[in-house]
């Protein structure tokens, strides 16, 4: 079954979110749509079963990043990683800013927050969710 749930980021520079969370995070890029000036209009980016959406943002309401926006936490985005410990060493080595380093939780997750270059939130761990995909 497809996922149902896909977040969408509006960045100032979408071309180096991509290169960022395709090196550092080990996404994968399934499209990339140009827009103007040479940017991206809208990118797709899967990990594992999952998905996000990304493009450039034009500074309007509707697309502030999180430090343009007020509060740079007031969310982030959660991925499922196998092997999380192997991801967390990449990401200290990519210099990534970590919010929350590796830690195991009281819930059996292994997990680690941090930022990517324009401040968004993004946590791993291996954590993986069930719920009745019929809701």
């Amino acid at each position: 079954m497809r996922p149902s749930v896909y977040p969408y980021l509006r960045y100032r520079d979408a071309k180096a979110a991509v290169k960022f969370l395709t090196e550092i995070f080990g996404f994968r890029t399934v499209m990339v749509a140009p827009g103007n000036n040479g940017g991206i209009a809208h990118a797709e980016l899967a990990f594992g079963n999952g998905m996000v959406m990304l493009g450039d943002g034009d500074g309007g309401a509707l697309a502030m990043q999180p430090r343009g926006a007020g509060s740079s936490d007031s969310g982030g985005i959660y991925v499922v990683a196998e092997d999380i410990d192997a991801l967390y060493a990449k990401v200290q080595q990519a210099g990534a800013a970590i919010v929350m380093a590796l830690h195991d939780t009281d819930y059996g997750s292994r997990d680690f927050t941090c930022r990517d270059g324009e401040g968004f939130l993004w946590s791993f761990g291996t954590y993986q969710p069930d719920f009745d995909a019929r809701v």
